[in-house]
């Protein structure tokens, strides 16, 4: 089993987070530059991240994940001011949000 996650690099620094909520049918799979087959050869928890190989890489191989994933969410104020004046033509109104993590 393998966790998703994704790699945030600036210069030297890199900083790993955590993927938990994959969207369906974006997770790609390979094995030493060898495609996988989501339903074959792995199986995807989309609730949590977590990835199921049939059977276990050979030692040193380099496992690599491509995917789309969701972020949670949660508006950070109660009250969002708009009006039908501000609906322009390219408008948007601002609606600051806030990542929840669990």
């Amino acid at each position: 089993m393998f966790s998703l996650s994704r790699a945030y690099r600036s210069g030297a620094q890199c900083i790993w987070r955590r993927i938990a909520k994959p969207v369906p049918g974006s997770v790609r799979l390979g094995v030493s530059g060898q495609p996988l087959t989501e339903g074959v050869h792995y199986e995807v928890d989309h609730a949590s991240g977590i990835v199921t190989l049939a059977a276990a890489p050979g030692t040193g191989a380099v496992v690599t994940a491509g995917f789309e994933f969701d972020v949670p969410v949660r508006f950070d104020t109660d009250r969002i001011a708009v009006s039908v004046a501000s609906f322009q033509a390219g408008d948007v109104p601002t609606v600051p949000v806030v990542e929840v993590r669990p």
